[in-house]
């Protein structure tokens, strides 16, 4: 097996490999792996996965959702965990800032982790609402990782608004 890093490895675990899968996926889906290279469709621009009411796990590979300009994960109160590859939500067209992410109001998510270069021209990044979440990892330590490198990070809770 040749190990190149443009090489980007197939996940034998994926339920989702394009875009057509997504938009098919039962909305009873508890756990939803997206290969590496996956849903990179011009067209397809916007992520809500809030109509999956028992998703505990959104996982997604490399160089996934190309020209995504909107991720929202919302509502989703089973969710416990988001694992995002590199590279990913990263090659939007247009300028700088133009892309929002959302992990809002979802009770149960403990983990976040989202890998180098993803969310790279994003300008929103919004975390509310999330009072158990235990683990936020973006990039890699000692590494250019540029992970919502045009964008300021709220991390809000209902705890803080109550005080």
């Amino acid at each position: 097996m040749i190990n190149h890093p443009s090489i980007h490895k197939h996940n034998p675990k994926a339920n989702i490999h394009s875009v057509d899968e997504l938009l098919r996926v039962n909305r009873s889906v508890e756990e939803l792996i997206v290969d590496s290279n996956a849903c990179n469709d011009k067209c397809f621009t916007l992520l809500k996965l809030s109509s999956l009411t028992n998703l505990k796990v959104f996982e997604v590979g490399d160089y996934s959702f190309a020209h995504v300009e909107e991720v929202k994960l919302s509502r989703l109160n089973q969710l416990e965990r988001v694992v995002i590859g590199m590279h990913c939500f990263s090659r939007i067209a247009g300028e700088n800032g133009t892309g929002h992410f959302y992990l809002k109001k979802c009770k149960r998510v403990k983990e976040l982790k989202i890998g180098c270069y993803s969310f790279f021209r994003y300008g929103v990044c919004v975390i509310e609402d999330v009072d158990r979440l235990e683990v936020i990892k973006m990039g890699e330590l000692k590494k250019d990782s540029h992970n919502f490198f045009v964008a300021s990070l709220e991390l809000k809770s209902m705890s803080q608004r109550i005080q």
